[in-house]
């Protein structure tokens, strides 16, 4: 597939090189600076290249959006029509010092993204994971255990595409059901993120955490 990233901080770059390597075209786009993207994409390897978001929206399958919430807005407008594409949101809706959800309950990140872009297909997955053990997990896909992974959407089309993703990095996708859904997934995924950050085996206990969890 052609998948243009969409933010390429830890999230987007180490997804985005899971892909590049696993054989898929992997457009890096919005990050600080262009000799970051260059250096992203040299290190992918693979059919990488560095780019924008509009030339990303333009030639992609599938769009990763791992951008802070409080970027939305931006990255969107200079994606330009999304129409009929794929977008995969890993990111949570979080407010601007990252101490709580900006909106959950009655809705979610997810939901109120799939109203930004009405025509686009959107799926909610990799935001239940945290960033820092996703190399891992892709290299020992070849011994045979996997950790579930979930994600919800309203299109089949778009989330058979996802699935696609979430077993090429590694993971067992595992169907959540609607988008609404992800008003549980993402208060989920804000638990782990906190396991994630705490102490030295922060990361490992969260993927302990995900893995065994149902």
């Amino acid at each position: 597939m052609r998948i243009g990233i969409l933010g390429s901080g830890l999230m987007g770059g180490k997804l985005g090189t899971i892909f590049a390597r696993a054989g898929h075209d992997v457009v890096f786009t919005y990050a600080r600076s262009k000799e970051k993207l260059t250096k992203l994409a040299r290190d992918a390897g693979g059919d990488a290249r560095p780019g924008t978001p509009g030339e990303a929206a333009q030639q992609a399958d599938v769009l990763l959006l791992a951008v802070h919430w409080s970027r939305f807005k931006d990255v969107l407008k200079q994606t330009g029509d999304l129409a009929r594409k794929v977008v995969v949101s890993c990111s949570l809706p979080m407010n601007d010092d990252d101490t709580g959800l900006v909106v959950a309950h009655a809705s979610s990140g997810a939901e109120e993204l799939a109203k930004m872009i009405p025509k686009a297909k959107v799926v909610s997955a990799f935001n239940t994971v945290p960033s820092e053990v996703l190399f891992d997990v892709y290299q020992n896909t070849r011994k045979g255990t996997r950790p579930n992974l979930v994600y919800c959407g309203d299109d089949s089309g778009g989330k058979l595409v996802a699935a696609e993703l979430i077993h090429d990095a590694g993971f067992d996708p595992v169907d959540a059901g609607p988008l609404r859904i992800a008003r549980y997934t993402e208060p989920f995924a804000l638990l782990v993120a906190q396991l994630a950050y705490e102490g030295s085996e922060g990361p490992q206990l969260a993927y302990r955490f995900e893995r065994f969890g149902n």
